[in-house]
C-alpha cells in the first residue's frame, strides 16, 4: 500500500480493505491511526521511485506481494511504478500518466473523437492571452497537472485575465510535480457538474455509483457539496456509459479504479478530467452509504486482479455539504451538532482548530471549517436534511486583517 491519505477522509477505505487482504504500509511516516488496519509498515519517501521500488522489494522478499493499492492523488504516479517494477496488476505508468497531465488527456480524448471543450496548453500570459482570443471568452485557466481544483478559475473577461492565470500558475499540490508548460486555457462548458466513480477489469469499465457536484466561491470551483442517489437516472443513460467506456480506452486505462468527472451541456457529457483513483471529499463513502457497494473492496479487487463486487445492496441518498467562511479568518472555535441517525445527520465534523487561519482562493484553497454528511431514503430529503445540518454549524472567528495576494504583487 502506497500512503495512506488522511484518517478524516480515507481510513474507511483502509479498514474496508484491511477485511480481506494483509496490508503493507509504504509511507514517509511511521502509522499512527493506520497501525489496527495493517499487517506492518516501511519508512520510505513515496516521491523517491528508487528508494521506493527498493522497499516494495524488500517487502517482496518477506511476503507474498499480489498487488499494490493507493488511492492517493500525489502517489498513483510512483505506486503504477512500483507495479511495474514488480510485476503486479494495476494501470500501466502510461495510464496514469494520461490521467494525471490534463494536457494529455484533452490531446487523447480529442484524437479519439470524443467531445472536449476547445483548448490550447501555453507557457505564458501572452500565450494565454492569444488562446483565450481564439477560443472566445468566458474561458477557464487550469494547472496542467494538479488536483482539488486548485488554481482552476473561470475568466470573463480579458480583464480578468491576468491575475487569474498568476493565481493558476502559481497553484500547487502537495507532492504533485509540475509542467514547464503548465497551464491550460479552455473553452468554458455551461451545464451540471456530476462525478462518476468506477472500476475497469481487464478492460471493461463499469460504474460503482454517481455524485452531482455543488460548487462556490466564483470565479473558483471550490466544491462545496456533492450528492450521491442510488437512483439517479443518469445511471442507465447510455450515453454516459457510452462515454465513459470510450473515454478508459482511449486514456489505455484498463485496469484500475478511476474518477471521472463530467459536464451535461447542450452538446451531451463533456469529460472534464479523469483520476485514476477513488474520488475525494468522501466521495466514495456517500456512494457505500447509498448503493452498499464497497469501494475499499472494490479498489482492493482491482488491485489483486480479482473481478470486483460492483452489486448494489440497498438504495437511497447520502449528501456531504462542506462549509467556508465568508471571509478570510482566524477560528475562535467551531461548533456542530451532534449526529443522530434517526435524523438522517451521520456525521457532522469540525475541519478547522481554535487559532486556525483560514484564507479563500486564490490565496489558499480548500479552507473549510466544517462538514456536514447527510442519508435519506431520497435526494430531496437528503438535501432538506443537509440544510437543516448546515444551520446548526456555527463558526466564532475575526476577520484577518492586512491580508495580500503576494504571488500576484510578485
Amino acid at each position: 500500500m502506497v500512503g495512506s491519505g488522511t484518517q478524516e477522509y480515507r481510513e474507511y477505505l483502509l479498514r474496508s480493505a484491511a477485511l480481506k487482504a494483509d496490508l503493507w504500509l509504504l509511507d514517509e511516516t511511521a502509522p499512527t491511526w493506520q497501525s489496527p488496519h495493517l499487517a506492518g509498515s516501511t519508512q520510505v519517501v513515496p516521491s523517491d521511485v528508487n528508494a521506493l521500488v527498493a522497499a516494495a522489494r524488500s517487502v517482496a522478499e518477506r511476503r507474498a506481494v499480489r498487488g499494490v493499492f493507493c488511492y492517493d492523488e500525489a502517489l498513483i504516479l510512483p505506486a503504477a511504478q512500483v507495479a511495474e517494477a514488480l510485476g503486479l496488476p494495476g494501470p500501466t505508468v502510461t495510464a496514469v500518466r494520461n490521467c494525471r497531465d490534463k494536457h494529455r488527456t484533452r490531446a487523447l480524448l480529442r484524437d479519439a473523437g470524443l467531445p472536449q471543450p476547445k483548448f490550447a496548453l501555453v507557457a505564458d500570459l501572452a500565450e494565454a492571452a492569444a488562446a483565450a482570443e481564439w477560443i472566445g471568452y468566458p474561458v477557464v485557466v487550469k494547472p496542467r497537472g494538479l488536483g482539488a481544483s486548485r488554481g482552476v478559475a473561470l475568466v470573463r473577461s480579458a480583464a480578468d485575465l491576468a491575475g487569474l492565470f498568476a493565481d493558476a500558475r502559481s497553484a500547487h499540490y502537495p507532492g504533485v510535480p509540475t509542467y514547464r508548460a503548465g497551464i491550460l486555457v479552455e473553452e468554458y462548458l455551461e451545464g451540471p457538474e456530476i462525478s462518476v466513480d468506477g472500476a475497469v477489469h481487464d478492460g471493461e469499465y463499469a460504474t460503482m455509483f454517481l455524485a452531482r457536484k455543488e460548487v462556490g466561491l466564483s470565479p473558483y470551483f471550490e466544491e462545496t457539496g456533492h450528492l450521491v442517489d442510488a437512483g439517479d437516472p443518469l445511471l442507465n443513460d447510455p450515453a454516459l456509459r457510452w462515454i465513459l467506456a470510450r473515454t478508459h480506452r482511449a486514456l489505455r486505462v484498463d485496469h484500475a479504479v478511476t474518477h471521472t468527472e463530467l459536464r451535461l451541456t447542450s452538446r451531451g457529457f463533456v469529460v472534464i478530467e479523469v483520476n485514476g483513483r477513488l474520488g475525494g471529499d468522501l466521495i466514495p463513502y456517500l456512494g457505500k452509504l447509498a448503493t452498499g457497494i464497497d469501494p475499499g473492496l472494490v479498489a482492493l479487487d482491482v488491485a489483486l486482479r480479482t473481478p470486483p463486487d460492483l452489486t448494489p445492496t440497498h438504495a437511497r441518498a447520502a449528501g456531504i455539504r462542506f462549509l467556508y467562511p465568508p471571509e478570510h479568518c482566524r477560528v475562535d472555535r467551531v461548533t456542530v451538532p451532534a449526529p443522530d441517525e434517526a435524523s438522517g445527520l451521520l456525521r457532522a465534523t469540525a475541519l478547522a482548530a481554535p487559532g486556525d487561519e483560514l484564507r479563500l482562493p486564490p490565496l489558499d484553497y480548500l479552507q473549510r471549517y466544517a462538514y456536514v454528511l447527510c442519508a435519506a431514503d431520497t435526494p430531496e430529503g437528503c438535501v432538506g436534511r443537509l440544510d437543516e445540518a448546515e444551520a446548526q454549524v456555527a463558526l466564532h472567528a475575526r476577520p484577518l486583517e492586512h491580508v495580500t495576494d503576494a504571488r500576484r504583487a510578485s
